[in-house]
């Protein structure tokens, strides 16, 4: 196990993964109650708000999956490091 700290307050996945998540969950909402017969058929017998906004929160966990299973780590700083390069 390394003993290098972690970071994830800034890691572009999670935000990546919020922005899809919420953008899932409204089409998701939308697609299951707002959605009428006529759009549905529009959209050759689809309905394409359920399935993108489904699709969208997939991609928002696996997102939140590969951030938690890769998290980013902060190198190690040494100060003898820093007197062996030359500038």
């Amino acid at each position: 196990m390394s003993t290098q700290p972690r970071t994830s307050a800034f890691d572009i996945r999670l935000i990546i993964a919020l922005l899809t998540g919420i953008y899932g969950v409204v089409l998701t909402v939308l697609g299951l109650f707002v959605t009428s017969a006529d759009e549905i058929d529009k959209s050759a017998g689809v309905n394409i708000n359920l399935w993108a906004g489904l699709a969208l929160v997939v991609v928002s966990l696996l997102f939140v999956g590969w951030a938690r299973l890769r998290p980013l780590r902060v190198p190690e700083h040494r100060e003898d490091e820093e007197a062996d390069t030359p500038q």
